[in-house]
């Protein structure tokens, strides 16, 4: 899994040299904000299925063609599956939150995603609303502190803008 620690040492290995001086301070200002990363980290897992049953519900809300009684079938289907997705990249965000980098977001929720929601015909855009709302929803000191807050949001916004 890809941390920031690993990257930099990973960079330099193939350059064939040691890690050089602004390397040295990415890897620090990473230690530096990893308390604020484990603080969101920690908040997240104690409250996961709440922040997610918010966002998918804020999803249904606004996209009312998941809500067409016609489709009860295939839309309960869509329905039960972007719940589990949205689940699924919170978890990531928990686990880049935890390492300090976007690995685990990379290789197990972005790789691919875009083929695989196109060659579904699954649109994105539901799931942008609902990983929106997590971030907007978010407040310091309420939930964590600022510098939680920042990290978390800042995966959010990464996870976002990967499926826009």
């Amino acid at each position: 899994m890809k941390s920031v620690v690993s990257t930099v040492v990973t960079a330099a290995d193939a350059a064939g040299r040691f890690p050089s001086t602004s390397d040295l301070e990415s890897v620090q200002g990473s230690l530096q904000r990893a308390a604020a990363r484990m603080e969101a980290a920690e908040k997240l897992a104690a409250n996961i299925d709440n922040v997610a049953k918010e966002a998918y519900d804020a999803c249904i809300k606004k996209y009312s063609f998941l809500n067409d009684a016609g489709q009860a079938n295939s839309t309960q289907t869509f329905k039960d599956k972007c719940l589990r997705d949205i689940k699924h990249y919170l978890r990531l965000i928990n686990y880049s939150l935890v390492v300090g980098g976007t690995g685990p977001l990379d290789e197990w929720g972005i790789a691919g995603q875009r083929e695989v929601y196109r060659a579904l015909s699954l649109p994105t855009a539901p799931y942008v609303e609902a990983l929106s709302f997590a971030r907007n929803r978010g407040c310091a000191p309420r939930d964590m502190s600022a510098q939680a807050l920042l990290e978390y949001n800042a995966l959010l916004d990464y996870v976002i803008n990967s499926l826009s």
